[in-house]
């Protein structure tokens, strides 16, 4: 878990992003010991850190190699706390580095699973480890030379120097945050508990306490505007910010005409249950009219953040002292948009409440969950007692179906997929199936094929049936859905919705496809 981007005083442990694309894995593997974490620039300064209580720090893998001239190096701040390290991979290479060993291509790179034998299993690092388990390796260079005082810990076929330390400095090549590395999370835990000595105190109801204050601080006497979608995350901000500021909150739940069926009577009346109220605000004219021709993704995702603010923006006429804006925005959507908070990342897609934003609002940002995973923002929500309707709902984008209708949107094509959907998702709660999956749902392509029925010619449209499994959306398998199932979800939508005569299943894991199309 984490919290507003505002001083902390947790035990904390910082993770230097050297641009991983398991930098949030690592900060989430040290969440999961309750203990807090932060993601860290390498080029931040020490003002900016020296009043965190820093108690241990871990250096990330990344795409560099150390030997290139503009790789990023060691901040010279690194031993100045006097807590324990960590590097993995890159990070393990940038310490040799800086230290005076030698780090080279020479040997043969290693690419997935490996075996490592551990020399020292005396060592904390490896406390209650088998003496030999699979690692996942992905790594070009490896070190070649250790600087005076080091000791080897660890060896695979390919890598002498598999994990190394000197004191309390540890290095390691493979990646103890994938769930390919057997006892991956006993030696982040090994590193948080016995080598740094951090007590596991940060947890949700302490998170709830510390949020709901630091809102309270931040926001002050002025009223927040909270938009609604009914998903979980935006549930959380809005329970998290009526505990803070109560009768200050404004709740919103605007209808961009491309919800799913009945969604927004639904989600209006669950709020209702929970004591929270929302107004609602049919938006749908002005946002198809803004969609109309559009097909590119990114353009969709942009146009429809842009519209979001001026929606905002002119019901907050109604209001003189709403000057703050809050948002259900997630770790990954912040990753995988690539913004300021993830200079190293590649950018994946654009999330409309992320990238998607204009540059000038009349708004500040509330953003209390910014820093969290979906599943301890499930956690918060379950603490705050909010129902099951809100907190275990499958996720749903902000832009809707808009960005699960291939190619241009039109308000056809829109009831085509809402009720397709609307089919899926009955076969999936009748099958006691919705629960066990993260995310199920239907997306209509901008393919037509051609068909019969009837003795008759059809050539409609086809839609794909997308389900799957994962614990925080940064990586997902497809479900393995069963035939009987998938049978009767085609036979119904060809049967039931006039314009589709053909269904699809799609496969594709996350790497290497995103969970949505678009």
């Amino acid at each position: 878990m984490n919290s507003i981007n505002t001083e902390n005083k947790n035990n904390t442990v910082i993770i230097l992003d050297y641009g991983s694309q398991y930098s949030k894995l690592i900060a989430r593997r040290v969440r999961e010991c309750n203990i807090y974490s932060e993601i860290i620039n390498p080029n931040e300064s020490y003002e900016a850190l020296k009043n965190k209580n820093i108690m241990g720090i871990i250096l990330s893998g990344g795409p560099s190699g150390i030997n290139d001239i503009e790789s990023p190096k060691i901040p010279n701040w690194l031993y100045d706390f006097d807590v324990p390290i960590l590097g993995i991979c890159y990070g393990l290479q940038a310490i040799i580095y800086d230290q005076g060993g030698k780090v080279s291509s020479e040997q043969n790179p290693e690419y997935g699973n490996s075996s490592i034998n551990i020399i020292n299993s005396s060592d904390k690092l490896f406390k209650d480890c088998d003496e030999n388990f699979n690692v996942w390796m992905s790594h070009g260079d490896s070190v070649t030379s250790m600087p005076d005082g080091y000791e080897l810990l660890a060896s695979t076929e390919s890598c002498k120097y598999a994990a190394v330390k000197s004191d309390n400095i540890y290095g390691i090549q493979f990646h103890p945050e994938v769930v390919h590395t057997e006892n991956g999370s006993k030696i982040i835990r090994n590193f948080v508990y016995e080598i740094c000595n951090i007590p596991p105190d940060w947890t949700s109801e302490n998170f709830i306490v510390n949020t709901v204050n630091k809102i309270r601080n931040q926001v002050g006497t002025n009223k927040v505007l909270c938009a609604i979608s009914g998903g979980v995350d935006s549930s959380v901000t809005a329970a998290l910010i009526n505990q803070s500021i109560g009768q200050n909150l404004v709740c919103l739940f605007v209808n961009n005409g491309l919800l799913r069926k009945n969604e927004h009577t639904e989600v209006v009346a669950k709020f209702k249950e929970a004591n929270i109220n929302v107004e609602y605000l049919d938006a749908t004219e002005i946002f198809l009219s803004k969609l109309a021709n559009i097909s590119d993704p990114e353009e969709k995702r942009k146009i429809i953040g842009n519209t979001f603010i001026e929606v905002f923006e002119s019901f907050k006429k109604n209001y003189d002292d709403i000057k703050y804006l809050a948002q259900g925005t997630l770790y990954p959507d912040v990753i995988e948009s690539a913004t300021n908070d993830s200079l190293n990342a590649s950018k994946i897609k654009t999330h409309h409440n992320v990238g998607g934003l204009p540059s000038e609002m009349n708004f500040k940002l509330v953003e209390p969950l910014r820093n969290l995973f979906k599943d301890e923002v499930r956690v918060i929500g379950r603490e705050l007692g909010l129902p099951k309707f809100l907190v275990d709902r499958q996720p749903f984008p902000g832009p809707g179906l808009a960005i699960r209708i291939m190619g241009e949107i039109t308000f056809p094509k829109l009831e085509l997929l809402r009720e397709a959907d609307w089919i899926l998702m009955d076969e999936i709660k009748n099958n006691d199936l919705y629960d066990k999956l993260w995310q199920s749902f239907a997306v209509l392509l901008n393919t037509q094929t051609v068909g019969v029925m009837g003795d008759h010619r059809t050539y409609e449209y086809t839609i794909a049936i997308r389900a799957v499994n994962s614990e925080d959306a940064m990586t997902a398998d497809w479900a393995k859905l069963p035939y009987e199932v998938l049978d009767s979800i085609s036979s119904r939508i060809t049967n039931e919705v006039h314009g589709i005569n053909r269904v699809v299943y799609d496969i594709t894991s996350k790497p290497p496809g995103t969970i949505e199309w678009e």
